[in-house]
């Protein structure tokens, strides 16, 4: 049995891959509120799965360290990461005018931890970046991760920080074009926004579109400047199943890959888009999601891969340790190990779950109209355009890996910070995201039966109807970036204790 994170050959390319996968025990702990759909409980129920399955043993687990004010205000501004760190369930009565302009208090409540929830998961996601970077792995996991919807000034749809979008801007200090590819039922809004008019990220998101939060996404945005095209959005309905996903995402990702050639690839893994989950209407299954980490996993490209969505917490569980197992190249036994969460599981206590006979309202006319018009977008753009780096962040500074060290080979370098200017935006009419119910579902869910609306995400400007370039840009694309004085660096990741 092979150890050290090393995984086994696996597919065509019979490539070994080293994994990093990133976990705090804590992370269960944190509580959104009774009725509430997002149960950080997952995190922790996913993990158990991994150590039954004996996963563990082929990775490098580490427990992230937590970004730290100055790592978030990278991308968020220094006012909400501010409040973020202040605001507690006691002394949220107090600032009621604050709530209401950062957005916090409905679908993003304030909680205990919170501040160190957000600490904890975009620790994970950063330093999986580093890991990356730093070529001390293939492929880096982080299933607390991938929260895509938080703004630089707000939250938005049970995200506060969007690790996701500090992640990139990591990844971009050695890697000249990063992809961003999100399977969430939902838009990746946050990420979208905040790489909308630069040619160094490329967006590709899959979701829901018409009435269903947080209502961006559609066919036709594109991106802007010098990012028009590189921005890609798939506009689905209700029901989509495995075939109907996999005859758009392939082609159009395999595309994207020829023509954009990117250094690294985010891979956002929602489990929302999981048939019958909560708040989802897709028909999935559990392997027709994997096999959207499978294909991307092929192209040999390091691999950051984040949670997200995924409200059917069971479902969640299941899926996320499929899908580190693909990541290892691993197939799975079906009949699902004793642990401490198995009654979860029943009454059939298998990894997979059979998808509805929900009907599939994506046409294969419809589907076959939206995969050419997106090839046709991308054969627009020239193959892997150049980038002049000019003045650039630094790299990471890293000790030489050592096998008796390794909680010290993944430091972020904290200092070498970006310039990003504020803006303004005018927000949209709110949208609500609300819970799918499917008529005679073979299973009872296993949480609470409430909707929660939610505010959409400010999006565009009231004189151009246009997306507001994020200041993120400026560090992306200026050619003379500010550089702090100092290299301080903190370790990002430690090893954690592989038992849950």
């Amino acid at each position: 049995m092979e150890t050290g994170g090393n995984s086994l050959p696996s597919g065509p390319d019979g490539v070994k891959r080293k994994v990093s996968y990133f976990y705090d025990p804590e992370i269960g702990n944190y509580y959104y509120g009774q009725g509430h759909p997002m149960k950080p409980h997952r995190i922790r129920m996913t993990h158990a799965l991994l150590a039954h399955y004996g996963l563990l043993q082929h990775m490098h687990v580490l427990k992230p360290n937590p970004a730290r004010e100055k790592d978030l205000c990278r991308f968020h501004a220094d006012d909400y990461v501010s409040f973020l760190r202040c605001i507690t369930p006691e002394t949220q009565q107090d600032q009621l005018r604050q709530l209401k302009r950062f957005n916090v208090g409905e679908d993003c409540p304030v909680f205990d931890g919170l501040y160190s929830f957000c600490q904890t998961y975009a620790g994970g996601s950063v330093g999986g970046a580093v890991k990356l970077n730093h070529g001390h792995c293939d492929i880096a996991v982080n299933w607390a991760g991938g929260l895509h919807h938080a703004k630089k000034c707000e939250a938005s749809g049970f995200c506060y920080v969007n690790d996701i979008v500090l992640a990139i801007l990591e990844l971009l200090k050695v890697h000249e074009r990063v992809l961003y590819v999100d399977i969430d039922i939902h838009h990746g809004d946050g990420v979208e926004e905040a790489f909308y008019t630069t040619d160094r990220v490329m967006t590709v998101s899959f979701h829901k579109f018409g009435d269903y939060f947080p209502g961006t996404g559609d066919l036709r945005d594109l991106g802007f400047g010098k990012g028009k095209y590189y921005s890609l959005n798939v506009p689905l309905d209700d029901g989509i199943d495995d075939d109907s996903y996999q005859s758009l995402f392939k082609p159009i990702m395999g595309k994207v890959m020829e023509v954009f050639r990117p250094g690294a690839v985010v891979l956002q893994c929602g489990a929302d888009s999981l048939s019958g989950d909560r708040l989802g209407c897709f028909n999935l299954s559990i392997k027709g999601h994997a096999e959207c980490v499978r294909y991307m996993r092929s192209f040999n490209v390091p691999l950051l891969l984040l949670g997200g969505g995924g409200y059917t917490i069971r479902n969640v569980a299941r899926c996320w340790c499929y899908e580190t197992g693909v990541a290892l190249g691993m197939e799975l036994e079906d009949k699902m190990p004793q642990h401490e969460y198995f009654e979860y599981f029943g009454p059939d206590y298998t990894l997979h779950v059979a998808p509805s006979n929900m009907e599939n309202k994506n046409s294969r006319q419809i589907l076959e109209d939206i995969r050419a018009k997106l090839l046709d977008n991308l054969s627009k753009l020239q193959h892997a355009p150049g980038v002049q780096f000019h003045e650039r962040p630094p790299d990471t500074e890293l000790p030489e890996a050592d096998e008796d060290q390794d909680e010290e080979d993944g430091k972020w370098d904290p200092d070498s910070d970006v310039n990003m200017d504020g803006d303004d935006r005018v927000p949209l009419s709110s949208g609500v995201k609300r819970e799918y119910v499917e008529p005679e579902s073979k299973e009872t869910d296993d949480m609470d039966e409430d909707e929660r609306p939610r505010e959409a995400d400010p999006m565009l400007t009231e004189s151009a109807g246009l997306k507001e370039p994020n200041s993120v840009l400026a560090a992306v694309d200026e050619p003379n970036v500010k550089l702090e004085p100092g290299n301080s660096s903190k370790p990002f990741d430690q090893p954690v204790d592989k038992n849950p």
